[in-house]
């Protein structure tokens, strides 16, 4: 059956706002969006907040910055956990009416001595279910002036199974899990426990997160089905790995998913490049959002970590540059121009210059610096102008120069005029080039010349030659 035909999908991008989002959170977010989309179905935003030390407003924008650069745009929410509580504490204590919870009054510090004792007889550290209530069992009566945490009666026997669309059949014993905690001594809900109550009412039918949340799963299914709802499909996505093969994470010197923004890269090559990190349609490299949302299904995940390839990357953004419309280039890269100082106003049009030179631009900012020759007045380096303006040449740039100022100003014809000098002169066209660069753009390094001549116009070029030529 292809899960992904069917208008009741929901699906959901939970992160917590405790710092800036990276490529594998957002990752995250891509997938599950990707997924509905395809369906015609649900994609939700929820922020995960119940850590209130370190959630930030902060963090919370970021994700909203990072997801609305990419496009990954929401059908419901954002819903923030903390907004929620009185719900969470309604469903514990209908949990503890109905026998499927319960208080206990172990302390931290009897819970640590346990745990110790259990890791020297070589055993699991986990609670012994001392406050659970079995029948026939006698509790103690509970201690004075004790707060109890409440915790979700487990079950003991059997197995916890599902058929996990990324890792296949995964089981757990029950005897590996004890009672999870779903509330602690103050009434704040701990998150496995929100995390099941958020999925049943925003009614999420696919899960699709990161494997680190696998060792969560069981215990979420365990809660859900003691509530009487059957559990979403799950697909745990193996981590992005960066490019020392480790996990990646700030610690490890991850970049924010809006540092790729200040640095210059699109948010269409983000996207190709982030699907491609675990997700893979043939041989595909290349594809268009639109194309994801069509191909995009569960069964091509990949079942190994992906890494972090930054000259992929780049290689995806030069595509996506060369390939872009003028205008929008123009204006995405006018921002990195501000930054270098530029004014563009006072040159050729801003969407000519960006036509003539994305080609060779991996990135905004390559663009921007390499438009500003068009801007600021050259500066060729002494050294350079000894190196390529030798006498032969100086005769032939004066002969240039007259030509030009009568020819029309087109691309075809001033590279015939260079064409007739280099001929008269018997020169090769780097020997008459290479000057001409230095003397109109302050650089070597530039596009075709008769382009380059073109693109700053009759007067700028004129004034250029004309003062070397009279000095």
């Amino acid at each position: 059956m292809d899960q992904t035909k069917n208008s009741t999908v929901r699906t959901r991008f939970a992160p917590s706002p405790t710092g800036f989002i990276h490529l594998g959170n957002i990752r995250s977010a891509l997938y599950p969006w990707a997924f509905a989309r395809r369906a015609g179905g649900t994609f939700i935003l929820r922020i995960e907040d119940t850590d209130v030390e370190r959630s930030t407003q902060a963090a919370v924008d970021v994700i909203l910055e990072g997801m609305a650069w990419l496009g990954l745009d929401l059908d419901e929410g954002p819903f923030y956990q903390m907004q929620r509580m009185d719900r969470y504490r309604e469903v514990i204590a209908q949990m503890l009416a109905d026998g499927l919870a319960y208080p206990c009054y172990m302390s931290p510090e009897e819970l640590d001595t346990l745990r110790d004792e259990q890791r020297i007889r070589g055993e699991k550290p986990r609670y012994d279910g001392r406050w659970r209530p079995e029948e026939g069992k006698q509790l103690p009566p509970p201690p004075a002036g004790v707060k109890p945490v409440v915790r979700f009666k487990n079950p003991t026997t059997g197995s916890v199974i599902w058929e996990d669309a990324v890792k296949g059949r995964v089981e757990i014993a029950n005897q590996e899990l004890d009672d999870l905690i779903i509330a602690r001594p103050d009434g704040t809900p701990t998150y496995n426990f929100c995390v099941v109550v958020d999925d049943i009412d925003m009614r999420i039918t696919h899960v699709i997160r990161g494997d680190d949340h696998v060792n969560n799963t069981p215990r979420q299914m365990n809660i859900l089905r003691a509530l009487g709802y059957t559990p979403p499909i799950y697909a745990h996505l193996p981590t992005v790995l960066d490019q020392n093969g480790e996990k990646m994470s700030k610690r490890n010197g991850a970049m924010s998913v809006m540092q790729y923004q200040s640095d210059g890269y699109l948010p269409e090559a983000m996207l190709n490049y982030l699907a491609r990190l675990g997700w893979s349609h043939g041989d595909d490299e290349i594809f268009s959002r639109e194309q994801l949302v069509a191909w995009f299904d569960l069964e091509h995940l990949g079942k190994s970590p992906a890494q972090y390839d930054p000259d992929k990357l780049k290689w995806l953004n030069q595509h996506y540059i060369k390939h872009a419309d003028d205008a929008r280039l123009a204006e995405l890269v006018q921002p990195f121009l501000l930054a270098l100082e530029v004014d563009w106003t006072q040159g050729p049009a801003l969407i000519d210059v960006v036509a003539l030179l994305k080609d060779r631009a991996a990135t905004l900012k390559e663009l921007a610096e390499a438009a500003l020759i068009f801007y600021r007045t050259p500066e060729p380096q002494p050294d350079e102008m000894t190196q390529y303006l030798t006498e032969p040449v100086r005769i032939a740039l004066a002969e240039l120069t007259q030509n030009l100022s009568t020819v029309e100003w087109a691309r075809p014809q001033i590279n015939a005029v260079l064409k007739a000098v280099l001929q008269a002169h018997g020169l090769k066209m780097p020997q008459l080039a290479m000057p001409l660069r230095l003397l109109v753009a302050g650089t070597t390094h530039t596009p075709s010349i008769d382009a380059v001549l073109e693109l700053f116009g009759r007067a700028t070029v004129l004034a250029r030659l004309a003062s070397f030529t009279h000095s």
